[in-house]
């Protein structure tokens, strides 16, 4: 059994704590991420079968415009990384066939919103969260040390503030209803449908759950720019894992943390593993706050951390499809989709499935003239909803999709069907949850968990804690918590 001594131990090699790893790496801490998995990237992450790369969870690349998180990131670490920026980020079919695009440009987008769900109150809804959204993003990293848990975040706070950032908290109280509402657009039927399965990409709620805060910034996320990351999202992480291995850094692959315990007069932390133990003077967890509960022992940290836990009927779990298939002249331009299901998801009950398709160009993922697709759909309560009927479901989903014209059955070389138990198994996410917790209208911002740990030498990152889930709100996790643990402790 091994024995090994770090100043910095990230536990979870998703996103966010790939991000706080490689940036206390640059400010010359010695930092050792510990992954229960073979690959990094968490829910950001590709596996390779039948010689094809699939993607595990998140297929879109977005936060890399001024004043987002990963161009952040990519300008602090001088990070070059081959991206593809697509033209059209996403499309989107309605139950009654009807297919909109989902443009870049807000006044294309606008327009055809307006095609199709009707002009009334679309401009003037579309303007404002488009507004909503710039001021968050400029805003979020202006103000890396909220959610306050010290007279020093506060201090922060007051000397990075701007009058455009006090029109912010008073939308943490009103809904996305509100603004619907407000804008003459609560009858439309049609675009309720259709905005709440958008919202549920990135918010995982619908709009009487959400904050305008949180919902007017998920609904804009195709309005910036969103990017293609050849050979699979998996490239982006293992980017950022040799510039820590570059930087003194070190992965510790396959080792599932069982018990985390402080050391005696706050002199660091032990952490057991199946293989040894490793000791640091630091900690950061990237782990769903679920999970993280289980490994201490410390009755006060549990019942703290108990604040913030939402149960299992409050998040959702995913089930997923691979598919090959071999590419024609009808094989979709536009690689994401939307594709709402009337009647919903058979076993399932969910309204929309969401697919995600490679690069013809992309041979890293698969050879020429053949396409992986990567297809997912939402699990509500993950814990109660449990799902066996994988070949049912893997036939299903062909047959719609040949109905969608994306490929005819005779094309389809290979499809997997995963249901959430693959994500406990991949990612050890209590009851398979994935996305992060949902965006819920009575948690405000300041409310949810910040980057401190236990008031010492312990930190937090991921899609659980504050701003929550997507690549964008993880890589923003992992910056404040790098940013907290240097302002305490350096």
């Amino acid at each position: 059994m091994e024995t090994i001594d770090v100043q910095v131990a990230v536990i979870g090699a998703g996103f966010g704590g790939l991000t706080t790893a490689t940036l206390l790496a640059k400010a010359g801490l010695q930092v050792a991420v510990v992954e229960q998995n073979n690959y990094p990237g968490g829910c950001a992450s590709s596996y390779k079968r039948k010689g094809y790369w699939f993607e595990t969870g998140a297929t879109t690349l977005v936060g890399l415009d001024q004043d987002m998180p990963l161009r952040y990131l990519f300008e602090e670490l001088d990070l070059q990384i081959p991206l593809l920026r697509l033209e059209i980020p996403m499309q989107v079919r309605l139950p009654n066939g009807t297919l909109l695009t989902r443009f870049q440009t807000l006044e294309l987008w606008i327009q055809e919103a307006e095609r199709v769900f009707g002009a009334p109150g679309q401009r003037a809804f579309w303007e404002t969260c488009y507004q909503i959204s710039q001021r968050v993003w400029r805003t979020s990293l202006r103000q890396k040390s909220f959610p306050f848990s010290s007279w020093s975040d506060v201090w922060q706070a007051a000397k990075a503030l701007e009058m455009e950032q006090l029109s912010l908290p008073p939308l943490a109280f009103k809904s996305m209803k509100d603004l619907l509402s407000q804008h003459g657009l609560l009858q439309n039927k049609t675009f309720i449908a259709f905005l709440d399965q958008q919202l549920l990409i990135t918010a995982q709620s619908k709009h009487t759950e959400v904050n305008v805060l949180f919902g007017a910034t998920a609904l804009c996320y195709t309005m910036y720019g969103n990017y293609y990351m050849p050979g699979g999202l998996r490239q982006l992480s293992n980017h950022l894992v040799r510039y820590l291995e570059q930087h003194q850094g070190q992965m510790l692959y396959r080792r599932q943390v069982r018990q985390i315990i402080p050391k005696a007069k706050r002199e660091g932390y032990t952490i057991f593993t199946e293989k040894g133990t490793i000791t640091a003077y630091y900690l950061v967890c990237n782990l769903p706050l679920n999970n993280l509960q289980q490994l201490f022992e410390s009755a006060q940290l549990r019942k703290k951390l108990a604040t913030y836990i939402l149960p299992a009927h409050k998040v959702n779990g995913a089930f997923t499809w691979g598919v090959v298939f071999e590419r024609s002249g009808t094989t979709p331009a536009v690689f994401h989709h939307q594709l709402h299901v009337p009647g919903g998801v058979p076993f399932i009950g969910s309204e929309s499935i969401f697919v995600s398709l490679s690069h013809p160009l992309d041979e890293e993922r698969a050879p020429k003239g053949i396409c992986v697709a990567a297809v997912s759909t939402h699990v509500h309560h993950p814990e109660a909803t449990w799902i066996t009927q994988k070949k049912e479901l893997e036939r299903w989903l062909v047959q719609f999709l040949v109905e969608q014209q994306f490929f005819t059955q005779e094309q389809v070389r290979f499809v997997q069907a995963a249901t959430p138990g693959a994500w406990i198994e991949w990612t050890g996410r209590e009851w398979g949850q994935v996305g992060g917790y949902p965006q819920y209208l009575n948690v405000k911002p300041w409310q949810m968990k910040d980057a401190r740990l236990d008031g010492d030498k312990a930190y937090l990152c991921g899609d659980t804690v504050y701003p929550g889930q997507g690549i964008p709100g993880v890589c923003l996790s992992g910056i404040i918590a790098a940013d907290k643990l240097l302002r305490d402790h350096f």
